[in-house]
């Protein structure tokens, strides 16, 4: 049985005691049907809730429709992230930038590969224009939402190393939300508490030990393009 925390630690605000979670999940969906009923307790209705796309996003869709509320709708959108990989390796992350942030590092792992930051420029470059790419794809000219004084819950289908989440939570931060949430079905457990520190609440329905990749977790991980984004946010509008 994978080890699930449903309260404190790792998981405050997300209830209380060790509940079980059936995995792996049938798809994206249905995993975030399951994660917006434990985000139900913790007052979240009419939250902006941004996903990771691209997997990140049919996961915020489920769980903004069951936030709103008729008088306080929660709205969809997402905050573009992309990996920064070793340059010799581009599959291994060395760390992460999202859109409004600055590039965040895994500084302990640059020691261990004899990078800095200057050796990487070429990388960011690269991955920054791709992330300018995205975001004019998924949201054309429209800015993020204003996230000052609002709460905020940051959606993922998973989280490995979590150098993304840890990316997209600093961008949202420095952005001023009067409340801060990581919300994501799965999750390696060590990965999971680490995010304690970059969120004001962490929600995972599953944090197991043994983890190797997210798509391990779910028996449908079909692989989204930017058609599919698209499609998830243009039906999130017309609900509104």
């Amino acid at each position: 049985m994978p080890w699930n925390r449903t309260g404190g630690g790792a998981a405050r605000g997300a209830g209380s005691g060790t509940q079980s979670v059936r995995l792996p999940f049938t798809d994206r969906a249905e995993a975030g049907r399951l994660l917006a009923e434990r985000l139900v307790p913790m007052g979240l209705e009419g939250a902006v809730v941004l996903a990771l796309p691209r997997g990140g996003v049919p996961v915020g869709y489920e769980i903004a429709r069951r936030l709103s509320l008729p008088d306080r709708p929660a709205r969809l959108d997402v905050l573009v992230t992309r990996k920064i990989g070793y340059p010799f390796q581009p599959e291994l992350g060395v760390g992460a930038i999202a859109e409004g942030g600055e590039p965040v590092f895994d500084r302990n792992l640059l020691d261990r590969l004899s990078l800095d930051e200057e050796d990487l420029a070429a990388t960011v470059e690269a991955e920054r224009a791709e992330l300018d790419r995205r975001v004019r794809a998924y949201r054309g000219e429209r800015p993020l939402p204003d996230l000052a004084g609002r709460a905020v819950i940051v959606v993922d289908d998973g989280l490995a190393t979590g150098g993304t989440a840890r990316a997209a939570l600093r961008a949202v931060r420095a952005r001023r939300p009067a409340r801060l949430v990581l919300a994501v079905p799965v999750g390696a457990a060590e990965t999971v508490r680490a995010m304690d520190a970059e969120a004001d609440d962490v929600a995972v329905l599953a944090a197991p030990w043994s983890f190797r990749a997210v798509g391990q977790w779910y028996r449908d991980f079909e692989q989204l393009t930017d058609a599919d984004v698209i499609s998830w946010l243009d039906r999130a509008r017309l609900a509104e």
